[in-house]
């Protein structure tokens, strides 16, 4: 979990930063290390209390162990505590976060953005709604009945209507009953999901921008999960064709600390068009917004933010440039090589029906049984045997249609069924496969019939 040479290169990082201020007169701040000794272990032990996220064994929720270069990047800044509200709260990581901003904003062919770190996805997205819903007022906002539920929380925050749009056999939004609605003519925006969190499935962008600039509505990429694949070489043609018009659409949410190696909290967004820093009420002309004396709180909802985020994601953009084809893009390969190699994998060993062919990293998965409840029954002995072998997976509630496609023959004495289901986040979790799928086959075979 800690590599050896982390608390050495912090040591050593912390030398430097002290000599930033080492003309300073002398000054000690009173510290009981003693007491904070005993403290700091009982704060050990109160957190031995939690799964192992960091092992490949851990294969339940998207939670992926941050770059050890940005938990050290972190840790060093906290000797700072730098506030990126205004830039004389933090100068130093204020100007790391613009360079993050305009490497993100270059992952998607933005030269230029107008952007922002923010708290994680959901605040990042609500700053995306509100500019859409400020531009669009009382208009409706529309996202896939797979989009995350915040999308319709956020709207109702914003008192924006809101519409789920329904999916299709992929788990994708219904292109079909998206253009139904815009018909209405009273839709605002469309939020694009660039991979769920359910099933990590993609929306058909493509589709979606063309139907909505015709109807004059802003698109909306909601990529918290999946915008870093946008370098992945292996995406089938569907799912490519859909991160490589991501340059269209009118702003993105992307989330370092899920595929971007980041601690907790850090999430993005970006605007296409920078006048939208208008907005945000400030007397200065929108050119203002791409300077370099802008302070970050000028265009954020938020106020205080923690520099530290934008110094770990600058320390780890540094470390592992968002190049295709280099070390970052491989990492994402990986994990979507070890989802595939796990849908295969499952299948064959005619103990578990994997639902859709993974386009990310996630596979989800029901256990073989000819009724939804007895198959669902089986899910929860399988997830509580598995934790008890050190594999910890997670539960979903799938509708019984869609676990009839892959399993025709199981009766729907149930509207949902519970089913398995793994993000495979980890890049060295594609050399687990094996013993995670046998631990799985154990599970299944002592699972109630």
């Amino acid at each position: 979990m800690i590599h050896g040479d982390e608390l050495r290169l912090l040591r050593d990082a912390l030398g430097r930063l002290a000599e930033g201020s080492a003309h300073l007169p002398a000054c000690k701040a009173e510290f009981d290390a003693d007491r904070a000794a005993e403290v700091l272990d009982r704060v050990a032990r109160r957190m031995q209390d939690n799964y192992p996220y960091h092992h490949p064994l851990y294969a339940g929720q998207m939670l992926k162990p941050p770059d050890p270069v940005a938990r050290i990047a972190y840790a060093l800044s906290l000797w700072v505590n730098p506030n990126n509200h205004a830039l004389d709260g933090g100068r130093a990581s204020s100007a790391m976060e613009k360079e993050c901003v305009a490497g993100l904003g270059r992952l998607f062919g933005w030269e230029a953005p107008l952007g922002h770190l923010a708290g994680g996805g959901t605040v990042a997205n609500l700053e995306a709604l509100w500019v859409a819903g400020t531009l669009h007022p009382g208009k409706r906002i529309l996202a896939s009945d797979q989009a995350h539920y915040t999308h319709s929380r956020l709207s109702a925050v914003l008192g924006l209507p809101f519409t789920p749009v329904r999916s299709d056999d992929a788990g994708r939004m219904d292109t079909a009953h998206l253009a139904e609605l815009l018909d209405e003519g009273d839709v605002g925006t469309v939020v694009a999901t660039m991979g769920t969190t359910g099933f990590g499935a993609v929306d058909p962008l493509p589709a979606i921008l063309d139907l909505a600039r015709d109807a004059g509505a802003r698109v909306h990429a909601d990529a918290a999960y999946g915008g870093y694949f946008r370098l992945a070489s292996t995406l089938g043609p569907g799912t490519r064709a859909a991160f490589e018009r991501l340059g269209d659409v009118d702003s993105i949410v992307v989330d370092p600390h899920k595929h971007g190696l980041q601690p907790y909290g850090c999430g993005c967004v970006l605007f296409r068009d920078p006048a939208v820093g208008a907005l945000y009420k400030h007397d200065s002309p929108y050119t203002y917004f791409s300077s370099a004396e802008l302070h970050l709180g000028e265009i954020s909802l938020e106020c205080s933010r923690a520099g530290a985020a934008a110094v770990a994601l600058w320390a780890t953009m540094q470390m592992y440039p968002l190049l295709p084809n280099g070390e970052f893009a491989a990492r994402l390969d990986r994990s979507l090589d070890a989802a595939r190699a796990m849908h295969t994998a499952l299948a064959a060993t005619e103990l578990y029906r994997p639902l859709l062919a993974p386009e990310l990293d996630i596979v989800v998965y029901a256990v073989r049984r000819d009724t939804a409840s007895a198959s669902s029954s089986a899910a929860r002995s399988v997830f509580r045997d598995a934790a008890e072998q050190d594999l910890h997976l997670a539960l979903i509630d799938v509708p019984i249609a869609l676990v009839q496609r892959a399993e025709p023959g199981m009766a729907a004495d149930a509207g949902t069924v519970s089913c398995l289901r793994s993000v495979l986040m980890k890049p060295e979790q594609v050399d687990w496969v094996d013993r995670i799928v046998a631990i799985l086959a154990s599970a299944a075979r002592r699972a109630p019939a």
